[in-house]
Order: structure tokens, then C-alpha cells, then sequence
């Protein structure tokens, strides 16, 4: 788990989970270090799966599901283009995750993923 991520820059992010896979292949973490989330992102890309969809860790409200980046034809103004696809998909609890709010936060994931300087802002 990755603790307060939203205060926590990029780089912050990315070596705190290289520290928590590591402990973990080791089986060093202590429960409060893998429970106790409320959103968790699944990512088996690197296994080549195309899409999943994955189940909900309650009492956590959400999973994203994040595949591999697959080359496929992309129809635009009426010609056929061939592009990087990355499919992604939320899994919510309705009861603490409205859909809507599901909806605009897989397009600011999209824009977050089409344009990632603006991370940097």
C-alpha cells in the first residue's frame, strides 16, 4: 500500500513500490504494510494479456485494470492508422463509488496517459 500517494511526487511513488516488491518477494512486509488500501491498480501487461477485468479487494472501493500496449488499427477522419492501444478498465462498489465519477476518472486517467507532462505541472 502506498500510503497519502496523492502528496507523494512520482519519483516518490516509483521507489516506494520498488522498496514494497522487493520486501514482498522476500516476504518481509507486516500486514499493516499490504492492508488496509482503499484502491488498488492491477497491471498483468507484462504477462501480455490483451484485457481483464479484475475483482474488488474489500473492503477497498475500486481496482483498476491495466493491460499490455498492443499496435492496432485505429480508424481517424475516415483513414486507418495503426496505434499504441492500452486498454484499462475500473471494477467500483457502486455503494461508495458513484459510475459517473468512475466515467470522468478513466478519462482523466486517458488524458494523464495521452499527455503525461502534465504530470509535471
Amino acid at each position: 500500500i502506498v500510503r497519502y500517494a496523492d502528496y507523494k511526487t512520482i519519483g516518490e511513488i516509483s521507489q516506494e513500490v520498488k522498496s514494497l516488491a522487493k520486501r514482498a518477494k522476500n516476504q518481509e512486509l507486516s500486514p499493516e504494510e499490504y492492508q488496509g488500501g482503499s484502491f488498488t491498480i492491477s497491471n498483468l501487461g507484462m504477462f501480455g494479456v490483451s484485457d481483464f477485468v479484475a475483482i474488488i479487494n474489500p473492503p477497498q472501493s475500486a481496482i483498476l485494470s491495466v493491460s499490455g500496449i498492443e499496435k492496432k488499427p485505429v480508424v481517424e477522419a475516415d483513414s486507418v492508422t495503426i496505434e499504441h492501444v492500452l486498454r484499462i478498465t475500473l471494477s467500483a462498489d457502486h455503494r461508495t463509488v458513484d459510475g459517473v465519477d468512475g466515467a470522468k476518472f478513466i478519462k482523466m486517467v486517458q488524458k494523464l496517459l495521452e499527455n503525461p507532462a502534465i504530470l509535471l505541472l
